[in-house]
């Protein structure tokens, strides 16, 4: 699924929903041994911390960084992604650490239908760096919120736009990247009887390694517990 910046800038709303598609992440995850660097995303790493391991679904997998360290700490995963080839690379990797038993691989195409799992089903729902058109943002996060438990959490991480504006990443088009309010809009979590506790809802800033040397840039972190 789309989880990082491409070498391309601001492109039709078309272009950007090929991005979400099988054929467009088969080849990319296909064209080499490895797209991302395999260690856990230090947002999650910093989130899930303080929580008691149960069920967990880590939408849009990508190659598993996530979902693999997820299932190491005592968590029992489900993984889904787009891309055949990406869940490929996730068996393969969760038998070299030794957590393939507690690791299930699925499915998920965001555009064909937003939920990638039932309702109410897991502890922990967790998406990192999906960024998708603002047509289809509604649909696809609130479609991915469902999955959460009650007392169970949502963990949305994703670019912040002010990358944009300081350069550190190329403006595809008005809305991709976000800040907490629109997940917290999105699902009413900003609303006085909303079903969402709002836990964090923060912009923190952190150093990227590139290939250029190291870059400031911003996250956009929300964490709701389901009431």
């Amino acid at each position: 699924m789309q989880r990082h910046d491409h070498d391309h800038d601001h492109l039709s709303v078309e272009t950007l929903r090929e991005a979400l598609t099988a054929g467009f992440w088969d080849e990319r995850y296909g064209g080499s041994d490895r797209v991302w660097s395999g260690r856990p995303n230090q947002r999650l790493v910093e989130q899930v911390a303080d929580l008691e391991p149960g069920t967990a679904l880590d939408v849009a997998c990508g190659e598993g960084g996530d979902a693999i360290w997820l299932a190491k700490q005592g968590w029992r995963v489900t993984a889904v992604d787009v891309s055949q080839v990406a869940l490929a690379k996730v068996a393969a990797h969760a038998e070299q650490e030794g957590v393939d038993d507690r690791l299930r691989l699925g499915f998920y195409d965001a555009l064909a239908d937003p939920r990638p799992a039932g309702r109410h089903t897991f502890d922990l729902v967790t998406v990192s760096f999906l960024h998708v058109p603002v047509d289809d943002f509604g649909a696809i996060y609130r479609g991915i919120a469902a999955a959460v438990a009650p007392g169970g959490r949502l963990l949305v991480t994703a670019h912040h736009p002010e990358d944009v504006a300081t350069g550190a990443r190329h403006d595809h088009g008005p809305g991709l990247l976000f800040e907490p309010d629109r997940v917290l809009a999105t699902l009413g979590a900003d609303q006085p009887d909303s079903e969402w506790e709002v836990e964090v809802a923060d912009t923190p800033d952190r150093v990227q390694e590139t290939v250029d040397g190291p870059l400031a840039v911003r996250d956009t972190v929300v964490r709701l517990r389901r009431r």
